[in-house]
């Protein structure tokens, strides 16, 4: 009998070593190797699919049959508006989040939305009677909707095939196995097979196919990086377990805006969309409570109002504590030290905390301004004036610099029920040009 023989494999991107490395030579990426047993190559060859077998010759692209299929809705506002318009016959779309954020609760609602809609929901991770009692939560009652517990990817191939479903679910791409790879359920090696099949699947036989998968402690999905590459759409479910609410961002879409979110609120009756994110994240019980301040960022295509709180005590030890909660820490070092150099304001000797309200993370530098100007508000201890909502992404001289979609900003603010928005300076337009002159209007009540 042949000796088996070890490969070492790269954890994030699958890039095989026959010996142990230190740092992945494709992804560069540290201590990612780990040990497993080389596949034999004629088990990946005679292991084939029937059906998905393709014997057609190249054509000319004049000759080639164009897909002008309409996209169907899932009637979930939230949800196709992430999409780009709703699902494409025979995308391909990969939903990842951490557990119990609503991955498979938004899938089953699917079913609700669209009780006309054909749908095969193969399930590795719960049983069929604990399926049930979330649908009969959601008052999901399609008759459509098939569950099937299987995760042997052969079976659930042939049966799609069967069954011709208008949607397949697969809950996860994880839990899928090949019987023909001797690694267990989850492994690299499993789960690019397990997840080139599905794909074959959705483009062959024009079959549209969500597949749920796992994410890392660092919040990316778990698996190869070729698996992103194989899907046509990444969604990517955010949501802080303290919080109710919950972001549905596209990573990465073929068929629409990349950067798109979608807004829930996560309830006993299941996800419910929010029409008006904004107003999640702003309180209306800091009027006249010094270091906070307003920002409108832009979330995709959609502008939100997110509030900044700062807190900037005295330090007690030798070395002030910078602490930021949704916010880039090194960013906020720099802002510091701008509002120090620029500004004249000194936190040399204070401890300073920041916090994006709502358990948001604000990356977008149009949220510079009103960081600052919750800083200095704080370390004064004076109260910004709340009429005002701040963009602007502050430079290293201490300029406010534009940032792009200025008008839609400013209109959403106005919606709300601001008085006027402090922008940069620019075409058109009636702004401020240095930081300390934002922080100059805003502390004047």
């Amino acid at each position: 009998m042949a000796k088996q023989k070890i490969q070492f494999e790269c954890a994030e991107c699958g890039h095989t070593s026959p010996k142990w490395l230190g740092s992945c030579p494709s992804c560069g990426k540290w201590n990612t190797f780990e040990e497993s047993k080389a596949e034999s190559k004629s088990i990946e060859h005679k292991a084939k699919i029937s059906g998905l077998v393709s014997s057609e010759k190249p054509k000319k692209i004049s000759e080639v049959e164009g897909s002008d299929k309409a996209r169907f809705l899932s009637n979930i506002k939230e949800l196709d508006r992430v999409l780009g318009g709703g699902f494409l016959p025979g995308a391909y779309v990969l939903i990842g989040g951490e557990p119990g954020v609503g991955k498979s609760t938004l899938t089953l609602q699917i079913a609700k939305a669209n009780p006309e809609l054909s749908i095969l929901y193969c399930a590795g991770e719960e049983s069929a009677g604990q399926i049930k009692q979330r649908a009969q939560r959601l008052e999901v009652n399609s008759d459509k909707l098939l569950i099937y517990n299987e995760t042997q990817v052969n079976k659930i191939i042939d049966e799609v095939q069967r069954v011709n479903p208008d949607l397949l679910i697969v809950d996860s791409i994880q839990t899928v196995y090949r019987t023909e790879l001797q690694s267990m359920p989850g492994s690299i090696q499993q789960v690019k097979e397990c997840a080139a099949l599905f794909q074959q699947l959705a483009k062959k036989k024009n079959i549209t196919t969500v597949v749920i998968g796992h994410v890392t402690k660092e919040g990316d999905i778990a698996g190869p990086r070729v698996l992103e590459h194989m899907v046509d759409t990444v969604l990517q479910f955010e949501g802080d377990k303290n919080y109710t609410y919950r972001l549905l961002r596209s990573l990465k879409n073929r068929f629409g805006a990349a950067q798109e979110v979608g807004v829930f609120e996560m309830k006993e009756d299941g996800l419910i969309e929010v029409s008006n994110p904004s107003e999640l994240f702003i309180s209306n019980k800091t009027k006249g409570v010094s270091g906070n301040a307003i920002v409108c960022t832009m979330e995709g295509s959609r502008p939100l109002l997110i509030e900044v709180q700062a807190l900037v005590t005295p330090s007690a030890y030798g070395t002030p504590q910078r602490t930021a909660n949704g916010f880039d820490r090194n960013r906020l070092a720099l802002l510091l030290a701008v509002l120090e150099k620029r500004a004249g304001y000194s936190f040399s000797n204070h401890d300073v905390y920041l916090n994006i309200a709502g358990g948001f993370r604000l990356n977008d530098p149009a949220g510079d301004l009103s960081v600052c100007c919750a800083l200095v508000s704080s370390l004064l201890d004076k109260a910004i004036n709340q009429r005002w909502a701040f963009i602007g992404e502050v430079g290293l001289g201490g300029e406010v610099r534009t940032v792009p979609h200025i008008a839609q900003r400013k209109k959403e603010a106005a919606k709300l029920g601001f008085q006027g928005s402090i922008v940069p300076e620019g075409k058109g337009q009636d702004g401020i040009k240095y930081v300390h002159e934002a922080i100059k209007k805003a502390l004047t009540l």
